[in-house]
């Protein structure tokens, strides 16, 4: 389920969606055992994986993919596809951790303006995409699924251009991986990654810069230069 360097423990009871929202903001997220098992546990790591919104690392060759356009990319037009897609298995991730009742409490966040999908079409198919969590100017990356070449890298890229223009202040990946190394992430001890945490919740974002149109070239560049952020 989790990094062995990780507690687990369960949730309050009941465990909806404002409750969900106050476990973010103490630094800790749900999780399942695997898509079939029903309970969910709240994980905090020893070790957390945030991706630097000023640092942030595209690889050339991601770069000359991106302008090219290859997908259009849309936000929050197909949650619940995204939802479903992340908690599919398929090809090198046989398991997966999003189980029943995780996916209603992400909808019911959906629902309430904290949860938000960004999302690679192709010819009006879905065929990547990420989705995560927004509180004050933390956003909490959850899941991406990618069914052609780049597609969950591509939204990777134009999210974080969407968190700088809006003037978001963390993206919490919550464990490190080599398909985030790429992008700088950088692994901090969660009593740093807290602090960063506090320091953001408070900052009030641009809402709209979530939904603004981009287009290639427009997201490599807001990803990669420092914007005015909000206060």
């Amino acid at each position: 389920m989790t990094d062995p360097a990780a507690s687990a423990f369960s949730p309050p009871d009941p465990f909806d969606a404002h409750a969900l929202l106050q476990c973010y903001a103490h630094g800790v997220f749900p999780m399942g055992e695997d898509r079939d098992d029903p309970r969910v546990y709240l994980v905090e790591p020893e070790q957390r994986g945030v991706i630097p919104l000023d640092g942030f690392h595209v690889p050339a060759r991601l770069r000359r993919t991106i302008r090219k356009e290859p997908f259009v990319v849309r936000v929050d037009t197909a949650f619940d596809a995204v939802l479903h897609a992340c908690a599919a298995s398929g090809p090198g991730r046989e398991e997966t951790w999003i189980n029943d009742p995780i996916m209603g409490l992400y909808l019911d966040l959906h629902m309430r303006g904290h949860a938000h999908s960004i999302e690679c079409w192709r010819d009006e198919v879905l065929v990547g995409g990420l989705y995560g969590v927004t509180l004050g100017g933390a956003f909490f990356g959850e899941s991406m699924f990618s069914r052609a070449t780049d597609a969950s890298k591509v939204a990777l890229v134009h999210l974080v251009a969407h968190l700088r223009l809006g003037g978001w202040r963390l993206l919490d990946a919550q464990f490190r991986t080599p398909h985030l190394d790429q992008f700088g992430l950088r692994e901090i001890p969660q009593s740093a990654y807290l602090k960063r945490l506090a320091d953001a919740l408070p900052v009030i974002p641009d809402p709209t810069a979530l939904t603004r149109p981009l287009s290639g070239a427009e997201a490599v560049t807001y990803a990669l230069q420092p914007t005015t952020q909000a206060s």
